[in-house]
């Protein structure tokens, strides 16, 4: 891929970004009646208010108007920032004992008050990312001291990690410990750790305290350690609390996710020998990845079980990873069917998930070759967060590669 078809490729994808995306955010999923964001639209923006406001979308809205706003400083990206901050720090925050709850009501009346670690975790990398963006010292306070929440009652010092769930008052839960139906009751997850592996990544660079790093280094190592299965190259899903593995699939989106994640967690350490080690990993996760879980359309399939697909439809979210994935593995290794796949989920992206009349991207695409009309297009898990994020990290990443594209 020369210059010109590199800066053809960014143009499309700050289109998607700035045309597609965050007009969306910015209009049809506003709440004008309750403030912040509309819990639930259908794909044709129809709401139902009897649906959850949830901690992570709401979190992940504010991270992106955040990152967005850094990128391209812009009055009405601020104003949806701080429309975002204002709700996640007054509408989600317990004032008896600290944390964010995981679901409102419409109204603002908490649904469920335990304290998900996941959704803590999404909490710390927004207020990290708003910090960043606007330097606003109420930001980092608070990322703080859920940390410190974080660490003193969900961190397993006898085997590591961090445990799913704890009560509202953050005791011992020993209710259900699932993120949704998907999941399983197990004490620890792959998905949970992953997100605090990109929150505390984020948090450090607000915040370079060394009990954050140290947390860093133990999260890379229960990776390659303990999550990664070193035979297939693919993250195990759910464990008991000693580490062992429960679950016998796995879901590509999340381990070419955790390619990259692994990599910016590395680097912001600043320890070479252990970076280049996670590379390394990287790149057989992601050989693994495009030969065994990208279809004939170019797009990366949901789900996998002993080296085959189980589940073909193709979501958005492990899309937009695949095109970040994908790029980092070229970065890293200069051959060109990582750059050459990255592409074609990219024109995957534009030609079946962008949504051309209610903006945003469907949530899925079946097997059939049809969006799932039946999934919302806004909801307690279908945010701006991956496409955002997918968009930013393509347009620096192909930046760099450009300029070494010039160089050469």
């Amino acid at each position: 891929m020369n210059t010109n078809e590199l800066k053809e490729f960014s143009q499309r994808v700050s289109g998607q970004l700035y045309g597609q995306i965050m007009p969306f955010w910015c209009g049809p999923a506003l709440d004008h009646e309750q403030g912040g964001w509309m819990g639930w639209l259908s794909n044709d923006l129809k709401p139902d208010r009897t649906q959850p406001k949830g901690l992570i979308v709401n979190s992940r809205i504010l991270w992106a108007f955040s990152a967005v706003h850094r990128a391209r400083p812009d009055k009405l990206f601020q104003q949806m920032a701080n429309r975002a901050f204002d709700y996640v720090m007054n509408r989600f925050w317990d004032v008896q004992h600290g944390g964010a709850f995981w679901w409102l009501d419409d109204t603002g009346y908490a649904l469920d008050d335990s304290k998900k670690i996941y959704g803590q975790a999404f909490y710390i990398y927004a207020l990290a990312e708003y910090y960043q963006a606007f330097a606003a010292p109420a930001a980092l306070d608070r990322a703080r001291e859920l940390f410190e929440l974080i660490e003193r009652h969900a961190h397993d010092p006898k085997y590591g990690g961090y445990l799913e769930v704890r009560r509202r008052d953050w005791s011992e839960a020993d209710a259900n410990a699932r993120l949704s139906d998907k999941d399983m009751n197990e004490k620890k997850s792959m998905n949970n750790h992953l997100h605090v592996l990109e929150a505390y990544t984020n948090l450090y660079r607000a915040w370079p305290e060394p009990r954050v790093a140290e947390r860093l280094r133990e999260l890379i190592q229960l990776f390659e350690q303990r999550i990664l299965d070193d035979r297939t190259q693919h993250f195990h899903h759910f464990f008991d609390e000693t580490w062992r593995v429960r679950s016998d699939t796995y879901t590509f989106g999340h381990d070419i996710e955790g390619t990259w994640l692994l990599c910016e967690a590395a680097e912001v350490l600043g320890d070479d020998a252990r970076l280049q080690h996670v590379q390394a990993v990287a790149l057989r996760m992601a050989e693994v990845s495009l030969r065994e879980g990208v279809d004939a359309d170019g797009a990366l399939s949901y789900e996998g079980k002993n080296g085959k697909v189980i589940d073909a439809g193709k979501e958005c979210w492990p899309q937009a990873e695949a095109v970040i994935g994908f790029l980092n593995a070229f970065q890293l290794s200069h051959e060109a069917k990582f750059l050459e796949a990255a592409q074609r989920v990219w024109i995957f992206i534009e030609q079946h998930l962008a949504d051309r009349v209610h903006g945003e991207w469907f949530w899925r695409i079946n097997v059939d070759g049809q969006p799932d009309l039946k999934l919302p297009k806004v909801s307690e898990w279908k945010g701006p967060y991956h496409g955002s994020r997918a968009c930013l990290e393509t347009l620096h990443r192909l930046r760099a590669i450009s300029a070494g594209t010039e160089q050469r």
